[in-house]
């Protein structure tokens, strides 16, 4: 491995410039600029811009994409997770969540099973959890797709089996190894399994390497995002599977629990997450055979 590439790259960002084009392209719709486009946004000369974009592309910290005569530029998913830490999370538009609103929308979702009082607790309550690890632009969402997760948990918590198993992964983060697990376990299992993730110390995002990785294989991460380990996610599971968080998850009767030891892949190259995803693909396809083979024992006739 070659340790000074951290250290070029440390080089290579120093010039102001060179941050400001990588915010334009980070925080752009798409996450891809056109040079003359950074250029009359930065109110430079093009030649100039392109002498930055030779230099951060020879470093490999943006990525080139041919289109006609033009060529776009965007930021190498090995790098995102570092231009990150350099420049920042993204901004935050500076508004407050509506929790009334998501009451509201939830309590329609709820009806019948959850007061109004217990819904607005749990939004309140999920909305603290998440603002205390999270800087996301994105929290009002999360917000309300974290309170609708739990209150789900809990209605199947108290009701009857229905025959698909849950199955919660937790990791550390839960921006890393639960996350690759999960999405390939709903990619596999379909409708025939639930699945949840959380951490016991959650990150803002989900790595980028991770996504890459998932994308790669064709599993999309969708809307998911790092959540805190709930009590209503380990009692709605039948499967509690840990991925080194340690004691962190609560014990309950009648559950079944897995330690897998798995390497984190957080800071780690693109190919080295690459070989943790085939690891945890192959225990996540045992674990699949073997709920499948338990359902089909249970309605089997005596």
């Amino acid at each position: 491995m070659d340790r000074t590439a951290p250290a070029r790259d440390l080089t290579t960002l120093a010039d102001p410039t060179r941050a400001r084009i990588l915010r334009l392209i980070r925080e752009s719709d798409d996450g891809r600029m056109l040079v003359g486009r950074l250029a009359e946004t930065l109110e430079l000369r093009q030649p100039t811009v392109s002498h930055h974009m030779k230099a951060l592309h020879d470093e490999g910290i943006v990525v080139r994409e041919p289109d006609g005569r033009r060529v776009w530029y965007s930021i190498a998913p090995d790098h995102l997770e570092r231009i990150d830490a350099l420049l920042g999370g993204l901004p935050a538009s500076g508004a407050e969540p509506d929790l009334d609103r998501i009451t509201s929308d939830l309590a329609v979702r709820f009806r019948g099973t959850f007061s109004p009082e217990s819904i607005r607790a749990k939004v309140v309550e999920s909305y603290e959890l998440l603002a205390q690890g999270s800087a996301s632009p994105m929290l009002a969402s999360r917000t309300a797709a974290f309170a609708a997760t739990r209150l789900d948990a809990m209605s199947r918590a108290a009701a009857l089996p229905d025959g698909i198993p849950t199955v919660l992964f937790v990791c550390v983060q839960n921006a890393g190894r639960s996350q690759l697990a999960a999405g390939i376990l709903r990619q596999l299992g379909g409708e025939r399994v639930r699945v949840l993730t959380a951490g016991s110390q959650p990150a803002g995002d989900v790595r980028q390497t991770v996504t890459s990785a998932l994308d790669e294989i064709g599993v999309p991460l969708g809307g998911e995002f790092p959540k805190p380990l709930t009590d209503e996610a380990v009692r709605a599971a039948d499967v509690v599977v840990t991925m080194g968080c340690g004691d962190a998850c609560p014990i309950y009767p009648g559950r079944r629990y897995l330690d897998w030891d798995l390497e984190d892949p957080v800071g780690k190259p693109i190919e080295q997450v690459r070989a943790i995803r085939d690891d945890i693909e192959a225990r996540v396809r045992g674990l699949l055979r073997e709920l499948a083979a338990e359902g089909s024992a249970h309605t089997s006739p005596d």
